[in-house]
């Protein structure tokens, strides 16, 4: 594996995608059963806290260090993990295994006293990966909407009485977990495309929602974008099934070198080419139905979930239970009915008075502009969407910002947060404001508000709101502890 401090590698191209890795995704990677005790690296993350949690469920000896005691610290422990919370060279010492995530420095003092040693350090998805063998995996890929197709798929074979494995990045409101090891074979993953660990799981089937140029911090271009999921693709089992959505471009394209490449190949969309058409989308509050033609079979899909986007998402999980692991379709049409959400995605937060709180983890243009054309058909004829955005990440704010301001511009009211930085430092010249700029250029006029101070912004947001209004807080970063925040202010109850 690359060690970034003795070696610099070659900036990624179409030709080598993951030539700025930090880890060989191509390499094999080990049983769980075979790691004896893993350490993790800011286990607290949504993703490591699944890997950690379907670890423990195994009898596997699990200890983790985070920089933060957030909440599901607790929760670990109380399943077996002994956490440490702040990083000390100490904690690894014992550990036969390393698991890290992206978020991890080389310079990390764990890291650093773990190489030091000499024991293997994988990176999540390898982690995910060693859970495994044996199974059926089945991996959601793409831009927008894996974390919601995931969770549906797996409530969807839930509903078929499949005991599916599956690891989430977020927290299914059904279950309150984010992960869970199964008694079936069928292992349901969301397969991260940030750092091109995606090609590590080996689907039986895969599904990609979208294919958009997005993490170019890592691969710099959309071409080498384009040739990471073409790389994606071809981890498929030989007799597996690819599941695309034939509305977006970028999937389209994938779709039709997966089949060149004599790939088996199901497209899903509003499309009339799509192999799984959906029509009629209609939406009731938080409640949405769409007719679903397959083959020669219709039927009505409802969902308790809004948007065209989330119908999309169904599709494809549909298409991935019936077409790709042979499950019923009435069964797998009433588990998708079933589900209720997953946690930050377009989850409520609260009412106070006249006033709805809504809380979405939207951070990518794709995202926001899907979130806003939901919670403005929410409010269509009735209040305003006021909408809390914070952009998530220097890069992406830089890159993006123009998209995001249109995406957001469909608001009636937008306020604008600072970047939150995750695991970059900042850039000269890129804020907030960047976006704030670009929703007034996307639509002249537009009441819109860049509040660089976090602790104004709640104030703010509550002076500005009226009664029959939407208020959306949007982002990846801490944003989510905003809503709670105006609901208190405005006097009102939490969800």
């Amino acid at each position: 594996m690359n060690d970034q401090r003795t070696h610099r590698p070659e900036a990624p191209s179409a030709h080598n995608p993951f030539a700025a890795a930090r880890f060989d995704f191509r390499a094999p990677v080990p049983r769980a059963e075979d790691l004896g005790r893993v350490h993790f690296l800011a286990i607290g993350g949504a993703g490591m806290s699944g890997v950690a949690r379907i670890m423990l469920a195994r009898g596997i000896e699990v200890t983790g260090t985070d920089a933060k005691d957030v909440p599901v610290l607790k929760a670990l422990v109380s399943e077996g993990a002994r956490v440490f919370v702040g990083f000390d060279r100490a904690h690894q010492e014992g550990a036969d295994a390393v698991v890290m995530s992206s978020s991890i420095r080389d310079d990390n003092v764990e890291l650093v006293a773990a190489r030091e040693r000499g024991v293997p350090v994988l990176h999540r998805a390898q982690g995910l990966a060693s859970l495994m063998y044996g199974q059926r995996p089945v991996a959601v890929a793409g831009a927008n909407g894996k974390t919601t197709t995931t969770s549906l798929l797996t409530v969807a074979l839930q509903g078929c009485g499949l005991d599916p494995s599956f690891a989430v990045g977020g927290e299914l409101a059904k279950h309150g977990t984010n992960a869970h090891s199964g008694t079936d074979e069928v292992f349901v993953v969301e397969a991260d495309e940030s750092d091109g660990s995606f090609v590590v799981y080996g689907p039986e089937v895969a599904v990609v929602t979208n294919v958009q140029p997005d993490h170019l911090d890592f691969y710099e271009t959309f071409e080498v974008v384009q040739a990471a999921y073409d790389a994606f693709v071809d981890t498929i089992r030989p007799g597996g099934l690819l599941v695309t959505c034939a509305d977006d471009p970028g999937a389209a394209a994938l779709a039709e070198r997966a089949a060149a490449r004599g790939i088996r190949v199901l497209t899903y969309g509003f499309s009339d080419d799509a192999d799984l058409r959906l029509r009629d989308h209609e939406q009731e509050g938080l409640t949405s139905a769409v007719t679903l033609v397959d083959g020669s079979s219709t039927a009505t899909m409802t969902l308790g979930v809004p948007g065209r986007h989330n119908a999309l998402n169904a599709a494809a999980a549909y298409a991935a239970a019936v077409h790709g692991l042979g499950q019923d379709p009435a069964r797998v049409l009433a588990g998708l009915a079933s589900f209720t959400g997953t946690r930050r995605r377009f989850e409520p937060k609260g009412v106070a008075g006249d006033v709805t709180v809504v809380d979405d983890y939207a951070h990518n243009a794709g995202k926001v502009a899907a979130v806003v054309e939901t919670g403005a058909r929410l409010v269509a004829g009735a209040g305003r969407l006021v909408v809390v955005f914070q952009p998530h990440l220097y890069s992406r704010t830089r890159d993006f910002a123009v998209e995001l301001g249109r995406g957001l511009a469909a608001a009636d009211v937008v306020v604008v947060m600072d970047v939150y930085a995750a695991r970059e430092d900042p850039l000269p010249g890129v804020t907030g404001r960047l976006v704030a700029d670009a929703v007034r250029a996307a639509r002249p006029g537009a009441e819109v508000h860049y509040v660089p101070s976090w602790s104004d912004v709640a104030g703010l947001v509550a002076r500005l709101t009226a009664p029959g209004d939407l208020v959306l807080t949007v982002g990846a970063g801490d944003v989510t502890m905003i809503g709670p925040e105006i609901l208190r202010l405005l006097g009102g109850t939490t969800a």
